[in-house]
């Protein structure tokens, strides 16, 4: 649970986890042992954060764009999230961490389907830490579904667009139940967020780490976590000043 004596410690940290190709390129492998070492690192990186008070953990795992990679690549990936759901789920579950899933399942073979809904079932009850996995997702897809969403309330009668504001729409989007990330980490230096969460990250701090993914260890994690700490949060406020209107 969140540590109270640490207030500048972020709530909710989303990582978009970047590098693994170039990692297993430097090293003469295959995309597939690029993509196998980075998910070593998601184990140690989520007990570091619980240890640190964060509450949860969004992971940019798959993203819309994805699909396109070469066959062969998205086909080791969907074996190696298959693979990670079948070794670590009971662990989560044992370790107190509630996993929850954002994205469009309906690509996903049936079996892989399953898997994530017995994941989210075995741990729904789970309150020490979150771990969202985002596959199939894509900001700008989110906010299309929201408004989709909200668009069927109005044609229903049950909404009217007048009712429609930001705080309505928030209720639309992925994680509307959790605290918005707070920090935004991004890997192999790369300094742009590549429609990831893109109505959450609104007012998060974005931190883009040199490293390759799977070189990101806990003292990458603590360097984010103390730059977070040292930035004043003004929320479009003046020097000194805190919006708590924003923080959900």
């Amino acid at each position: 649970m969140r540590n109270p004596a640490s207030p500048l410690v972020p709530r909710h940290v989303a990582i978009i986890m970047d590098g693994n190709n170039r990692w297993a390129k430097k090293r003469g492998l295959n995309a597939a042992a690029g993509h196998r070492a980075g998910v070593e690192v998601i184990r140690s990186l989520l007990k570091h954060t619980k240890s640190r008070g964060i509450e949860v953990v969004t992971l940019f795992a798959f993203s819309s764009e994805n699909w396109q990679r070469p066959t062969l690549e998205v086909q080791a990936l969907m074996r190696l999230f298959s693979s990670y759901l079948d070794s670590e789920t009971k662990q989560l579950h044992a370790d107190g961490v509630r996993v929850r899933f954002i994205g469009n399942r309906e690509q996903f073979s049936a079996g892989l389907r399953k898997q994530m809904d017995y994941s989210e079932q075995l741990t729904r009850f789970n309150k020490e830490t979150t771990l969202v996995i985002a596959v199939d997702y894509g900001g700008q897809w989110d906010i299309v579904q929201a408004a989709k969403g909200l668009a069927t309330q109005v044609e229903q009668g049950a909404l009217s667009v007048d009712d429609i504001d930001v705080e309505l729409f928030d209720r639309f989007v992925a994680l509307t139940e959790l605290p918005r990330p707070d920090l935004c980490i991004r890997t192999a230096g790369e300094q742009r967020i590549s429609n990831f969460l893109l109505w959450q990250l609104a007012y998060s701090e974005l931190y883009f780490a040199e490293c390759l993914w799977p070189d990101f260890d806990e003292a990458e994690m603590d360097r984010a976590i103390e730059a977070f700490a040292a930035r004043d949060r003004r929320y479009g406020g003046r020097d000194g000043d805190e919006d708590a209107s924003h923080q959900h």
